[in-house]
C-alpha cells in the first residue's frame, strides 16, 4: 500500500473512536484530512468540532461540519491528530505543519489523544525528524543559540513560514530525545518559546498505525 493509502486507512479507522453526540477535537495535516473526509458522512451525529488550524477549519466547514471556538468548550472526549514521530511510549514530535501551539491547546481539552499515523512514524527514539518550536520572532536567534549550547542541536528558522499566531518556526536537527517529558518542560520555559513540538505531557493514549497488513492499534 502507498503512504496515501495507509493514511486513508487510519483516517477511516479513527471515525470509530468518535463519541456520538459529542464534540470532537480535530488536528492538522494530510492524515487528518483523510479523517475529516471520513467524518463528513457522520456530521449530523456529532455536536461539532474544535479545530487546531485555519486549514482544518476550512476543510471542516466546506464539508458542512460545525466548528466551535476552543473558548466555547470545557472538555472533549477525544482529540484525533497525526504525528511526525511517535515512540513506543506514546510521546510524539508534532509541528511539521506549523500548527503545534493550537494542536497542544486542543489536546489539553481532550480526555484522550488518538494519534493516527502510518508505520514510518513509529520510532524507538524521537529526534530524527527536526523538532519544531514556535517562537516569537524577536527571540529566534536566542533560541537557536540556546539549542546548540544546551543540546548540541542545529537549529534554523523555517523559511517562508508564519504560524496562524503570527510567529516563526525554528526547526532543530541532530537531537536524540531520550527524556521527552523533561525536555518539553525545560524548553517550554525559555523566553520567547511559545510551544515546543514535543507532546509528552499530552502524549497519545492510542495510536492507530497504518501498516501493509492493516490498522495496528497501540495503547499507552
Amino acid at each position: 500500500m502507498t503512504q496515501d493509502e495507509l493514511k486513508a486507512l487510519v483516517g477511516q479507522a479513527a471515525v470509530a473512536h468518535v463519541v456520538p453526540g459529542s464534540i470532537v477535537g480535530v488536528g492538522t495535516g494530510s492524515t487528518v484530512n483523510c479523517f475529516i473526509d471520513a467524518l463528513a458522512p457522520l456530521k449530523d451525529q456529532i455536536a461539532g468540532a474544535v479545530s487546531s488550524s485555519v486549514k482544518s477549519t476550512e476543510r471542516l466547514l466546506a464539508l458542512g461540519i460545525k466548528v466551535l471556538d476552543a473558548n466555547e468548550v470545557s472538555s472533549i472526549p477525544v482529540y484525533i491528530d497525526g504525528a511526525d514521530e511517535i515512540d513506543h511510549g506514546g510521546h510524539m514530535i508534532k509541528g511539521g505543519g506549523a500548527a503545534l501551539t493550537r494542536e497542544k491547546i486542543v489536546a489539553d481539552l481532550a480526555e484522550r489523544f488518538i494519534c493516527i499515523a502510518d508505520a514510518s512514524k513509529l520510532v524507538d527514539t524521537l529526534g530524527a525528524f527536526p523538532l519544531p518550536v514556535e517562537v516569537i520572532p524577536m527571540a529566534a536567534t536566542q533560541v537557536i543559540r540556546r539549542f546548540g549550547q544546551a543540546y548540541g542541536g542545529q537549529a534554523q528558522v523555517r523559511a517562508g513560514v508564519t504560524t496562524d499566531n503570527g510567529n516563526v518556526i525554528v526547526d532543530v536537527r541532530g537531537l536524540q530525545i531520550t527524556d521527552p517529558l523533561a525536555m518539553e518542560a525545560e524548553v517550554s520555559q525559555w523566553p520567547g518559546v511559545v510551544t515546543v513540538g514535543i507532546f509528552a505531557r499530552h502524549k497519545a493514549k492510542v495510536c492507530l498505525l497504518g501498516t501493509p497488513e492493516g490498522v495496528r492499534t497501540l495503547t499507552f
